[in-house]
């Protein structure tokens, strides 16, 4: 269905909320007004750019390279404030559709006593793509409800009163981002916060978490709620984080959950732990792969569905509410909440009219600017405005959007809204959010379907009665808690995110250090045959490291096609490095606090803005490295300073080992990888790439020798650039992960450790430590491919749950090796 431009009409003399039709200032906007004037234009202009930088440096508009996101939001700092009367009427409205709407659920997926009435055709429901079959055997026990979240998309008409443009009872969006909202405006704005005293709305989220926990199986005692996202790639993923922080409940991904036994289970690192409710984020079409083998379902959870249907889980919204989307329903709530609540409806829709194939829509209503035309049963489709498709459409009567003020190039300008407001219910009453989200609203904007991922909002503040009392959920007595001290019970996705995010900000920090070295030398010109000798060493590991291409070769003639192949392909490697990073921090931002994401964030744009730019020459490519390898340091002092030594940080930090465990094996292998009598060439790299060189310097002065020089490189367990360190740290973790003093992948870094250890002896004994240390290649080869295999096991056992390959059968008298 193409669409057509907006009418001009939406835009033009729309309902004004900060002006009457006197022309005088509303009462309730004479508190904002008195803020903005006192601070005067340039002032609120400073605000609006505080809350767009801290939108950009902490809140959702806080995307890194490589994250998923499709935009920025923008929040405007003059907020949208609510007559406390005026939000209690909406207040009553919106409970009263949402019990509407819940009954009407009921009956759809029940008795369908409406559809046999003429209440509803027939055609509407069932020909709605939103129509879950799987959901009418038995999905609902009594004391759960269909609709557990609901949000209601709000504009005012020229009569001044508010209509409903669309029901969400699917997976309604925007509580994160309204949350962070109140934060950020809170600290940009507290001279408003100040004068208006807008009603908290913690109290709402505090109920909400403990309606989750009124609604589980057989009302189980401290159950396990989780959210349930679709991942890093959906673009209300910030939302999730902060709606799971601020509910205290698990965040996790279809990946993450399996069910066993007809219960659902989250896949942890001790192992499966229960659920019992599930706050679901997902499209009710990608739930269960085997209720809805036709659908997109595949990435959904097998035998979720079923799961809830026997009662040993509670999902919400229940699967198929967003029935309760279709366009055309509107046309017909007047007489079903006769029907089935036996009142009036209070929150009247905008004027709807379900029209059939090539049906005309009836003349425009009085005070209204045009019709939106969209598919009868589909409330996800966006909209069209031509009904010229041939199939049942929803009419809709728009009137001219309402308008507020806001700071636009530094002035007030009125800009039309959508007010959406939110409630939530335990099975027994309803709770509405003091507040809401206002949307922007430009030609172009979707008026209807999903919140965007991004756009220009508003706060709305519904000020306090000082005499109002503060409901919030009643205290609850609980025994003592157990002292735990052992690592978290992660999910398994978490741990092999934190895994690699470990492994790449190593392969950045030393893939910076081989090209700053490497630049360094290139830059003196007139090299020596030992300094040529280092560089082609370095040559050979950037190609490992794949930040030059193969034909990046040092030549004593002519060191050009070296310094071409560093300007050709540095650049690109290393910021692909930051895309792959940038998407690790994303999935595991709610494993970060405020402060350590916004230490990853700035430093790791920092890195990415210096690459950015034009690099006319070596010395510039080097200077722009400078803010990669800060980040790196930045990620080390936060993982070591900031966060508990438990399941996220073991696994950050045994990325982090493993990545230079080989790294310094595979380099010092290159580094020495040459005639005896050149060996002073390679032992200097050595120093260099482990950063060791003032430490050999204190201990040993100007005398360089193979022993003393690979010790501090390989088997000293105190230099935190070294192999030892970096094998005794890798068992250290594995052992602590495990918990078992005989675990197979902490004795294999034992193993390796001893032989780190052992060639500092064997060089001392050697009649000539240059002949011994010419032979170490072979040997520091086969331990980083040892290492390679340990992280196999480690993604094997921790992060893929499979059971240990092992050796069956006999071929050839070799044992075959299979994955069982």
């Amino acid at each position: 269905m193409p669409e057509t431009p907006w009418p001009a009409a939406l835009f033009e003399d729309g309902p004004d909320e900060m002006v009457s039709g006197q022309g005088e200032i509303r009462a309730h906007w004479r508190g904002v007004v008195g803020v903005i004037g006192s601070l005067g234009r340039p002032a609120v202009a400073e605000r609006g750019d505080r809350l767009t930088r801290a939108m950009l440096e902490e809140g959702v508009a806080s995307i890194l390279p490589g994250a998923a996101g499709s935009g920025a939001w923008r929040l405007d700092p003059v907020p949208l404030p609510l007559e406390p009367r005026e939000f209690e009427a909406l207040a009553e409205g919106i409970i009263q559709r949402a019990r509407l709407l819940d009954a009407l659920l009921a009956d759809l997926y029940g008795a369908q006593e409406t559809l046999a009435a003429g209440l509803l055709p027939a055609p509407l429901v069932f020909g709605s793509p939103a129509f879950l079959r799987a959901a009418r055997q038995g999905m609902r026990p009594a004391h759960r409800p269909q609709l557990h979240l609901y949000a209601v998309d709000l504009l005012r008409g020229a009569d001044g009163r508010w209509a409903v443009l669309q029901d969400r009872t699917g997976t309604a969006s925007g509580l994160g981002q309204l949350l962070e909202n109140r934060r950020l405006i809170g600290s940009a704005m507290p001279e408003a916060m100040r004068t208006l005293l807008p009603r908290a709305i913690t109290p709402f989220f505090d109920l909400w978490q403990e309606a989750l926990s009124r609604l589980a199986p057989r009302h189980k005692p401290d159950p396990a709620v989780a959210l349930l996202s679709p991942g890093t790639s959906d673009a209300h993923w910030f939302e999730h984080v902060v709606l799971s922080r601020e509910l205290g409940c698990a965040l996790v991904e279809p990946g993450d959950l399996t069910v066993r036994g007809g219960a659902l289970y989250l896949k942890t690192l001790v192992g499966l732990q229960p659920v019992d409710v599930v706050l679901s984020r997902l499209n009710a079409a990608s739930l269960d792969p085997l209720d809805q083998p036709d659908s997109h379902a595949a990435a959904g959870v097998p035998g979720i569905l079923d799961a809830a249907r026997h009662g040993a889980l509670t999902l919400l919204n229940a699967p198929g509410a967003a029935l309760a989307e279709m366009p055309a329903l509107p046309a017909f709530l007047p007489a079903l909440c006769e029907r089935l609540l036996g009142e009036e409806l209070r929150l009247p829709s905008l004027p709807t009219h379900w029209l059939r194939a090539h049906e005309a829509p009836p003349p425009l209503p009085p005070g209204h600017a045009a019709w939106a035309f969209r598919p009868a049963g589909d409330g996800l489709a966006p909209e069209s405005w031509s009904p010229a498709t041939g199939l049942p459409q929803a009419a809709i009567a728009l009137p001219p959007l309402p308008v507020a003020p806001a700071l636009e190039e530094g002035k007030l300008n009125p800009v039309p809204l959508v007010l959406r407001m939110f409630a939530i219910s335990d099975g027994m009453n309803w709770q509405v959010l003091p507040g809401g989200l206002v949307r922007h609203v430009s030609p172009g904007t979707r008026l209807t379907g999903r919140l965007p991922g991004a756009g220009w909002c508003k706060d709305v503040w519904v000020p306090a009665d000082p005499g109002e009392a503060i409901i919030g959920p009643a205290a609850q007595s609980a025994p003592p808690l157990a002292i735990r001290r052992t690592p978290a019970a992660i999910p398994s996705r978490v741990a092999d995110n934190l895994f690699w995010l470990g492994r790449y900000v190593e392969r950045l920090d030393r893939g910076a250090r081989l090209l700053r070295a490497t630049i360094a030398r290139l830059r003196r010109g007139g090299l020596s045959p030992r300094e040529l000798a280092e560089l082609s060493a370095l040559t050979h590991c950037l190609r490992e490291a794949a930040l030059v291409d193969d034909e990046a070769r040092v030549s004593a003639g002519s060191l050009t096609p070296l310094a071409e192949a560093l300007m050709r392909g540095a650049r690109p490697g290393v910021r692909d490095l930051h895309r792959r990073i940038g998407g690790l921090i994303e999935a595991v931002r709610d494993r970060l606090t405020a402060d350590m994401h916004a230490t990853f964030t700035q430093t790791l744009r920092a890195a990415e803005e210096a690459l950015a730019t034009p690099l006319p020459d070596l010395q510039d490519l080097g200077r722009a490295l400078i803010p990669s390898l800060r980040f790196a340091n930045a990620v080390a002092g936060v993982a070591a300073e900031n966060m508990v030594r438990g399941g996220a940080r073991l696994f950050l930090e045994l990325g982090r080992r493993m990545e230079r465990a080989q790294a310094v094996a595979a380099e010092v292998a290159v580094a020495l990888d040459g005639p005896p009598a050149r060996i002073e060439a390679g032992l200097r790299l050595v120093l260099e790439l482990c950063d060791s060189v003032i430490t050999y310097r204190s201990r040993y002065l100007g005398v360089l020798q193979p022993a003393p020089a690979l010790d501090l490189v390989l088997a000293d367990g105190a230099n935190p650039r070294g192999l030892a360190f970096q094998l005794q740290a890798i068992a250290d973790a594995l052992g602590e992960v495990s918990a078992d003093p005989d675990d197979p992948g902490a004795a294999e870094a034992e193993r390796l450790l001893a032989i780190a250890e052992d060639i500092t002896p064997r060089l001392l004994a050697a009649r000539d430590q240059a002949q011994e240390a010419a032979l170490l290649p072979p040997e520091l080869r086969q331990i980083a491919q040892d290492l390679a295999t340990l992280s196999d096991v480690v993604s094997r056992r921790y992060f893929a749950l499979l059971p240990p390959a092992r050796a069956v059968g006999v071929d050839m008298g070799e044992a075959a090796v299979i994955e069982v």
